[in-house]
């Protein structure tokens, strides 16, 4: 599938677990690495059956999988106290991010996070 092919859901059942891809990164709140288990687990059960889960599955990793690297970096420069302002405005635009892309999954609209690289094809 072509990158910015966009794929229409057909009906409302489509749409909600695309919107699960999104919203299942705020599991990462309660368990460690649930940003991106959270999605990734809702990617495996439904890619094959539903092609808009697969389009939304795929962004929602590249991008908890970049939000990872982020707070890695964000950890490291703490050492030089820069990270302590970074940290928090990471953490704020992900979750903004996830919400707005889980809104725009929720009405059958394609998606793209700003800054996301694109491991998974």
């Amino acid at each position: 599938m072509e990158e910015n092919q966009q794929v229409e859901p057909v009906n409302k059942d489509d749409r909600t677990w695309a919107m699960l891809c999104h919203l299942s990164a705020l599991a990462g709140f309660i368990v460690p690495f649930g940003s991106i288990i959270g999605p990734l687990i809702v990617w495996l059960i439904k890619k094959d059956e539903m092609p808009v889960v697969d389009v939304h599955g795929k962004k929602a990793l590249n991008f908890q999988i970049t939000m990872a690297i982020a707070y890695v970096v964000c950890f490291l420069l703490m050492f030089v106290a820069v990270g302590l302002i970074l940290l928090p405005l990471v953490a704020i635009f992900g979750f903004v991010m996830v919400v707005l892309a889980s809104i725009k999954a929720n009405e059958g609209k394609e998606f793209n996070y700003p800054f996301s690289l694109n491991l998974i094809k």
